[in-house]
C-alpha cells in the first residue's frame, strides 16, 4: 500500500512537472512585436493581435487615453528556473527600449509604463504592466492608423464628397488635447486641401471645427471654433485667398457617429469642408 502510495505521487510530481514543460512554450501561433522584444527567460503565454481596434489606458486622459489602430495583446510569462526580474526592473527595461527608439514616456510607476512612439503621421501606442512580482507582465501595442474605408486627405477624394454631398469630412488634422495649435503631422492633409483649392479656382469653403461631447459645451464650441480657424490660417499661409475660405465651430452639434465608444468619439474629432452658395 505505502509502495503503491509513493509510486502514485511520483507519478503525478512527473505528471506536472511535464504539463509544466510543455506549457512554458510559445503560445502556438504567437510572436513578439517587431518594435519590442521580451525580457530574457519569458516565454510568450497569451497572444491577440487584430488589425484594427480601440483601446483605453486606464492610465491615462483625454485624446491620449483612446488608441485605435492595428491592436497587439501580448503576455509573457517567466520560465521555471530563470532568474527572477522585479516589476520595476520589467518595466524599466521596457521604459528604456521605448526612449532608444525616440519614444515619449506618458506614464510611469513601479510596474506601469505608457509611452507614445511617433514617426512622421504614424504613432505608435505601448502599454507594459507587470504583476505576481515581475512572474507575468502584458503589453498592449497599437499602431495608429484610419479604417481603410476612410479616407484621411485626398484632393480627389474631397472634391467628389464635395460634388455629391457638399461636404467632406477630414480625419488627417490633428491637435494636441484641448489645444488649437495644428501638429506638424497634419501637413499632408492640409496640402491635399489647398491642391483641392488650387485645382478649382471657383470653389469657396466653409471649413467647420467639431469635437466630441467630452468637456464642456461652451469649452468645446470655442475650441472647435478656434481650430477652424487655425485650419483656415494655415491654408491661406500655403497661398489660399482669404476670401474663399470662412470658418466655424459647432462643437458636438452635429456627430457623425455615436459618442457611447471610442471609435466613434475618433469619428466626431474631425474637420469638416462645407461648399459655399
Amino acid at each position: 500500500m505505502i509502495r503503491s502510495t509513493a509510486l502514485f505521487c511520483i507519478a503525478v510530481v512527473l505528471t506536472l512537472t511535464l504539463g509544466m514543460a510543455q506549457e512554458e512554450k510559445d503560445i502556438e501561433g504567437g510572436k513578439d512585436h517587431p518594435l519590442l522584444s521580451r525580457m530574457p527567460g519569458y516565454f510568450l503565454s497569451g497572444s491577440d493581435v487584430k488589425d484594427f481596434d480601440s483601446y483605453t489606458s486606464a492610465y491615462l486622459t483625454g485624446d491620449d487615453a483612446r488608441w485605435e489602430g492595428k491592436m497587439s495583446k501580448l503576455s509573457y510569462t517567466r520560465k521555471e528556473g530563470t532568474k527572477q526580474a522585479s516589476m520595476v526592473q520589467v518595466a524599466r527595461n521596457y521604459e528604456n527600449a521605448v526612449l532608444k527608439v525616440g519614444g515619449k514616456i506618458l506614464y510611469k510607476d513601479e510596474r506601469i509604463v505608457c509611452a507614445k512612439i511617433q514617426k512622421g503621421g504614424a504613432v505608435t501606442w505601448v502599454e507594459e504592466s507587470a504583476y505576481n512580482d515581475g512572474r507575468n507582465y502584458d503589453l498592449v501595442i497599437v499602431e495608429s492608423k484610419q479604417m481603410e474605408q476612410e479616407v484621411t486627405a485626398d484632393a480627389a477624394a474631397l472634391g467628389q464628397s464635395l460634388a455629391s454631398t457638399g461636404k467632406a469630412a477630414v480625419y488627417g488634422i490633428y491637435f494636441d488635447t484641448d489645444q488649437s495649435v495644428i501638429k506638424p503631422e497634419s501637413t499632408p492633409a492640409l496640402e491635399e486641401i489647398s491642391r483641392l483649392l488650387k485645382d478649382n479656382r471657383s470653389l469657396r469653403l466653409y471649413v467647420i471645427g467639431h469635437t466630441d461631447n467630452a468637456g464642456a459645451l461652451d469649452h468645446n464650441l470655442k475650441l472647435s471654433a478656434d481650430r477652424a480657424g487655425a485650419v483656415v490660417k494655415a491654408l491661406v499661409g500655403r497661398g489660399i485667398e482669404p476670401s474663399r475660405l470662412k470658418s466655424a465651430g459647432v462643437g458636438p452639434y452635429s456627430p457623425e457617429a455615436s459618442n457611447t465608444t471610442d471609435a466613434g468619439k475618433a469619428k466626431n474629432r474631425r474637420v469638416e469642408l462645407v461648399e459655399q452658395d
